[in-house]
C-alpha cells in the first residue's frame, strides 16, 4: 500500500485534498471549506451547535479501531446530538490533531468514514482546522444543526407523571468494547493472532459504528409527538436519566424488567461475569434516545416500533430508583461514562 508522508502536502495541501471533491448538498451552506469560516443560512429557524472531543487513548484505541470507522462514529455521535434537540444536523466542521505516525492514505481512510456517514445522514462537510500533535490522533468535530423553536426538546422538561422511553436497545456497545479490549489482551502482538469474533457481530458494531437516531425522530414527527424531554444515551442510561431528572427537577422510577437488552449483550455479559443490568444502565455509548412523553399519550406511543416503555417521572422528593424485578426499590446512581474521572 502506498504511504504519502503527510509533510510532502502541508497544512493547506492535506485539507484540499481531503476536501476537493466534496460537494454542498444543503441549501443552507452558502460557503463551505476554503475561507476563515463557514456561511450558514438558517431563516427563521433556530441554530443547534453541539462539540464533540476525541482522544486516541481516551475515546477509541487505534489498535482495533479502523480509522474509517472512526471517522464514521466520529460523525454520528455529534449527530446524535442534534436528534436528542428534536432536529436536524446540516453541518460539520472537522478539527484534527496528527502525529508523524500517520499517513495522507490513513487520514484518506478517516475520512472515507466521515464523508459516508454525512452522505447518509444528509450532512455537508464545510470546515475545520489540523495540526500536529505529540499525544496521538486528536479529533474534534462541531456539527450545526437547525430545528423549529416551539420543536427544540430539552433536558429540562420532564413532568410529574410523564412516561419514559427509550429507543433500541442498551449495553451492547459496552460489550462490544469489552469483547474488543479481550481480544486486544489475547492478541498481545501475535501477528498470527486470529480474534474470536464469530456470533458477535452485532456488538462489534454497536461499538465501532454506531447510528444516530434519526428514524426515532422522524417517527414521533410523523405522529406529532412532541417530547417533553429528550437526551442521547452516550455514558450510560443511569448517567443520562439523572441529567434529565436533576434538570428537570424531577424524580424518576426506572422499572429493570423493562429495560431493553439485546440476547447477544446478555450472553456477552453471562461470559463475563457481568450484571446485564448494570451492563445496560452504566456501559454507554449506546447512542439511543431516551425522552419523556406525557401520561395522555400511552396509547398512541404503543402503537409505534423500535421504542420501549421503561419508566414514569416522579415528584422531586421521592428521588430516582430502579425497581428491580422482585419489586425492591434501588436508589439510581451515576455510575456511567465520567471522561474526567482519574483513570
Amino acid at each position: 500500500m502506498q504511504r504519502t508522508e503527510i509533510a510532502t502536502l502541508g497544512e493547506f495541501g492535506l485539507i484540499d485534498h481531503l476536501t476537493k471533491d466534496i460537494k454542498l448538498s444543503q441549501e443552507s451552506s452558502i460557503k463551505g471549506v476554503g475561507d476563515d469560516a463557514a456561511v450558514v443560512d438558517n431563516g427563521a429557524k433556530r441554530t443547534l451547535v453541539t462539540t464533540d472531543l476525541l482522544l486516541e487513548g481516551i475515546h477509541f484505541d487505534l489498535v482495533y479501531t479502523p480509522l474509517k470507522h472512526l471517522g464514521y462514529k466520529a460523525a454520528v455521535i455529534n449527530f446524535s446530538d442534534i436528534y436528542a434537540m428534536n432536529g436536524k444536523p446540516q453541518q460539520i466542521t472537522v478539527s484534527l490533531g496528527i502525529s508523524k505516525r500517520f499517513s495522507v492514505e490513513d487520514l484518506e481512510e478517516f475520512y472515507g468514514g466521515l464523508r459516508l456517514a454525512c452522505e447518509i445522514y444528509g450532512v455537508d462537510i464545510i470546515g475545520g482546522d489540523t495540526t500536529s500533535s505529540l499525544t496521538g490522533f486528536t479529533i474534534s468535530i462541531t456539527c450545526i444543526g437547525t430545528a423549529e423553536e416551539e420543536k427544540i426538546v430539552y433536558r429540562n422538561g420532564a413532568k410529574n407523571t410523564d412516561l419514559i422511553y427509550v429507543s433500541g436497545d442498551l449495553g451492547a456497545a459496552y460489550m462490544g468494547l469489552q469483547l474488543l479490549e479481550r481480544e486486544k489482551t489475547v492478541f498481545d502482538g501475535d501477528k498470527d493472532f486470529q480474534p474470536d469474533f464469530a456470533g458477535k457481530e452485532y456488538l462489534l458494531e454497536r461499538q465501532l459504528k454506531p447510528e444516530a437516531r434519526k428514524d426515532i425522530v422522524n417517527l414521533l414527527a410523523e405522529h406529532g409527538i412532541v417530547p417533553t424531554s429528550m437526551i442521547d444515551v452516550s455514558d450510560g442510561v443511569s448517567s443520562d436519566l439523572l441529567h434529565v431528572c436533576t434538570q428537570s427537577n424531577a424524580g424518576c422510577q426506572l422499572f429493570e424488567e423493562r429495560i431493553p437488552i439485546d440476547y447477544q449483550t446478555a450472553v456477552m455479559a453471562e461470559t463475563f461475569n457481568m450484571n446485564v443490568t448494570t451492563v445496560a444502565l452504566n456501559g454507554g455509548e449506546d447512542y439511543e434516545l431516551l425522552f419523556t412523553v406525557p401520561l395522555h399519550l400511552h396509547e398512541k406511543m404503543n402503537q409505534l416500533e423500535g421504542i420501549r416503555l421503561v419508566g414514569h417521572i416522579t415528584p422531586p422528593e421521592q428521588g430516582c430508583y430502579l425497581v428491580t424485578r422482585d419489586g425492591q426499590e434501588m436508589q439510581l446512581r451515576a455510575q456511567g461514562w465520567n471522561p474526567l474521572a482519574d483513570k
